[in-house]
């Protein structure tokens, strides 16, 4: 069979359109690898899953599979590399293949293989294009059929989350986000057990609104904790609210629905996309670093308040940000990381990460996900504490690394 022309792809993704309308979420695989089959070509779809360490691959029957599913290493294999750079790789197999990331928007999900005619060549400009298109339509049923069953939830997990860990991770946005000159990301370990820390951003005409939050206490209270502060921040801010207003909301809901002083540390921002304006407060958290060309300019420490849920007087601080800058934010859980020895993972080995990353050209989602890792690597496990990582970026060419 020939290698499907344009007109091939085309009519591929608009029957799969057609037959995913009545399709839930562990039907997903079935209609994909059959759509592809009749042009001639087979496909997989591997997710990644939430620690991003290995890619798991989506089978036809996620029930009754014997045994578990595929699966390859992101840090060693040829579909880890397409999903880490966001780049189509061709396999040099028999037949031969392309691996091609799957994303939604600018969030990372997997990638799909794509096992070719025998003879076709992978690196084809026209089929690499419709496979992108391919992958680009599987990332958004992938994400618009999740919240219908549990079936590609549970693809994605090495083992059980905790009720804490559930319940916040409903409540998060994607990890990844961008425009076509700002992007930000975000990782959070340990991510089958995290109970009080969360991050949250909205981008908005021109705005973007992000913080991060570190709850009092370890599991369940201390999810409910961090839920009543993200639900009281958005709810204010969804109002109208400016900074002061948002986190004093937050004071008077952990006030009114608890009565045993919890609190939440927390970063609140928005940065002006256009101007470059940046305002932030700090509530009993570390504070911001900014980087600009690949180094640390200065922590962003100027508004400091108490924790939220412990009122008390509130100031907005200011800074002008350049193109290219950096600004990262994150919870003690990752610089009091420790390793066998009792040695802390530590603000400069953190950022010297950042900086080193950043001079790599990876895509800003990458640098999180090895970041995290770093962690884990330095603790020789998952964090005993919740960690959270935030980075943004103002670039252009930040954006465009973000998007395969």
């Amino acid at each position: 069979m020939t290698v499907p022309d344009p007109l091939a792809w085309h009519g591929l993704i608009a029957g799969l359109v057609e037959v995913a309308h009545f399709v839930g979420p562990s039907g997903l695989a079935a209609i994909v690898e059959d759509s592809c089959a009749r042009v001639g070509v087979g496909a997989t779809i591997l997710l990644v899953d939430h620690e991003q360490e290995r890619l798991r691959a989506l089978t036809r029957d996620l029930a009754g599979s014997p045994g578990p599913p595929r699966s390859l290493p992101v840090a060693a294999s040829i579909a880890g590399r397409a999903f880490m750079t966001l780049t189509a790789v061709a396999a040099a197999t028999d037949p031969p293949g392309l691996w091609m990331p799957i994303v939604n928007g600018t969030e990372r999900i997997g990638v799909l293989e794509v096992r070719l005619p025998a003879g076709a060549d992978p690196a084809d400009p026209a089929t690499v294009s419709g496979a992108r298109l391919l992958a680009g339509l599987i990332g958004h049923l992938i994400t618009s059929k999740t919240s219908y069953g549990d079936a590609l939830a549970k693809a994605r997990r090495s083992r059980p989350m905790t009720p804490a860990a559930e319940l916040l991770w409903q409540l998060l946005p994607p990890l990844t986000f961008a425009t076509d000159h700002f992007v930000l990301a975000a990782v959070l370990e340990p991510c089958y057990e995290v109970g009080g820390d969360a991050f949250d951003y909205t981008v908005d005409d021109g705005v973007a609104r992000f913080a991060v939050y570190d709850g009092v206490g370890k599991g369940f209270p201390a999810a409910l904790t961090t839920a009543a502060a993200l639900g009281a921040s958005r709810s204010s801010r969804r109002a109208g609210a400016d900074l002061a207003g948002t986190a004093e909301a937050v004071d008077a809901a952990l006030k009114s629905q608890f009565t045993d002083s919890r609190f939440v540390t927390a970063v609140l921002a928005e940065f002006d996309l256009h101007a470059g304006h940046l305002r932030y407060v700090g509530a009993g958290h570390p504070p911001p670093v900014l980087l600009r060309r690949g180094k640390v300019v200065r922590a962003l420490a100027g508004a400091r308040r108490t924790p939220l849920g412990v009122p008390g007087p509130t100031q907005v601080a200011s800074e002008r940000l350049e193109p290219g800058d950096r600004v990262l934010l994150y919870s003690d859980g990752i610089t009091e990381a420790r390793d066998a020895h009792g040695a802390l993972f530590g603000l400069e080995r953190l950022v010297d990460l950042v900086e080193r990353h950043a001079a790599d050209g990876l895509p800003i989602a990458e640098t999180t996900r090895r970041i995290s890792h770093a962690v884990r690597d330095h603790q020789g496990g998952p964090p005993a504490d919740d960690a959270t990582l935030l980075l943004l970026e103002w670039s252009e060419a930040a954006a465009r690394r973000s998007v395969p």
